[in-house]
């Protein structure tokens, strides 16, 4: 299980490194960023009770964008509480919609 998270974790990471912002972030923010989009996805992975699957996950200067798709307004707003928890996290914007 500790592997699966690890790679999880590794893949998150590598593939926010693909994508280009709009927005300019220095690199340690962007870094930073980075760090923060993986442990939420990771803390929604770990939590039985959110389907990670459905949601997207995005970061930028420590604000983090949730969305995608819930089946209750109960997932939603765990998913909401389980991002806000993470160190490093200013804002979360909640986008998630009910299926």
């Amino acid at each position: 299980m500790k592997l699966l998270q690890t790679l999880i974790l590794l893949l998150a990471v590598l593939s926010s490194g693909c994508s280009s912002s709009a927005k300019s972030e220095s690199t340690g923010e962007y870094i930073d960023s980075a760090a923060i989009t993986a442990k939420v996805k990771s803390e929604l992975i770990q939590n039985k009770e959110v389907s990670a699957l459905d949601v997207s996950v995005e970061t930028y200067k420590g604000v983090v964008l949730l969305s995608g798709f819930v089946k209750s307004e109960k997932e939603r707003e765990l998913a909401e509480k389980l991002a806000r928890k993470i160190k490093g996290v200013k804002k979360v914007k909640n986008e998630l919609n009910l299926r």
